[in-house]
């Protein structure tokens, strides 16, 4: 091939790929003046230190369990701010206290990546559960509402085959219903107080886990909420810290015994976060007033800032992670 031939190739190829650059950044659709590539700038940063309400907090105190509807300020559950991706698409989840707080907001999350959703809170919090409910049809997946009290092992275990049934299958299950209050000494917890805490947060996940089992496969996902406080206990929280230890201990421990059944056992660790928990005899009036204050931060976390750890630890790509305790505390505490 003579030297004028190959200039003549070279020029042809190169006109070739300078046409093929030139219809990749082109305007496409060129009569609307839009393009197939879009560039952008990097997303907003979002300084987390003034994202949500700092104290001083004057909320109105709730008979138990309390309701998110009617907490000031309210609490954000990512109704407006939680996008999802599909990475959960076809899944079935059960979330235990899922009407509010951090259950809410873990429910709305795995509606928006995909999957149908049971919730099972108390009946005296049906306003909020209706709520949660609207907003996981409202993402086309399926919303089962399972009311009912935890401390009854005869309704646990319902609460899963009811569960099972509605979604058709279970593949999540997230023990995150808990009860919390506030009392100064040993001397004022009765025994009927220190049982019903029992029940709720150590009993109910046994039962609930066992009675679940036999429905999970391998790449299912079981998460507890535990929380800092199984760690660094606070002295008016006695008997609920020694329940969030236990749940730690639960996942650790169950994590070990499913691993090698392809079943993942994790758990979320948060410090304060605003929950009707709190304004339903989980802190003083004292203690609510600069809630979340003495964190780094400098304010309380908001139940939306939870959700994509939930997602994440329920996700297939988190498939190498089991037995592991996450924490989200503003930077206090440890998990």
């Amino acid at each position: 091939m003579n030297e004028e031939n190959k200039m003549s190739r070279r020029q042809v190829l190169g006109g070739l790929s300078a046409g093929l650059a030139a219809a990749v950044v082109s305007p496409a659709f060129g009569s609307q003046g839009a393009n197939l590539f879009t560039v952008t700038g990097p997303p907003d940063l979002t300084d987390p230190t003034t994202k949500y309400p700092k104290p001083p907090f004057s909320p109105e105190f709730q008979p138990w369990p309390g309701l998110a509807g009617k907490m000031t300020p309210r609490p954000d559950h990512g109704e407006k701010s939680y996008k999802g991706s599909g990475r959960l698409a076809g899944r079935k989840a059960l979330i235990t206290g899922g009407d509010s707080g951090i259950g809410r907001a873990a429910a709305i999350a795995y509606a928006r990546e995909g999957a149908d959703v049971a919730i099972n809170y108390l009946p005296a919090e049906e306003a909020d559960a209706k709520e949660v409910i609207a907003l996981i049809k409202a993402e086309g997946r399926k919303a089962v509402a399972i009311p009912g009290d935890l401390r009854d092992e005869a309704f646990c275990q319902r609460l899963v085959a009811e569960a099972v049934k509605g979604l058709g299958g279970l593949d999540i299950l997230v023990n995150n219903a808990a009860r919390q209050q506030t009392k100064p000494s040993i001397a004022d917890i009765t025994s009927e107080q220190f049982d019903w805490t029992m029940k709720t947060n150590v009993y109910a996940p046994f039962w609930i886990t066992k009675a679940a089992l036999p429905h999970l496969k391998p790449g299912s996902s079981i998460i507890a909420t535990t929380s800092v406080q199984a760690t660094d206990p606070s002295g008016d929280l006695f008997d609920y810290a020694q329940t969030k230890a236990a749940n730690t201990a639960y996942v650790r421990s169950l994590a070990k015994q499913l691993g090698p059944k392809g079943i993942r056992v994790n758990g979320v660790a948060p410090g304060p976060i605003w929950t009707p928990l709190q304004v339903s005899g989980g802190a003083t009036a004292e203690k609510l007033k600069t809630f979340g204050g003495d964190t780094p931060m400098g304010r309380p976390g908001q139940p939306a800032e939870l959700a994509s750890i939930y997602v994440q630890l329920a996700a297939n790509d988190a498939s190498y992670a089991t037995g592991q305790v996450y924490g989200a505390a503003g930077g206090g505490g440890q998990p």
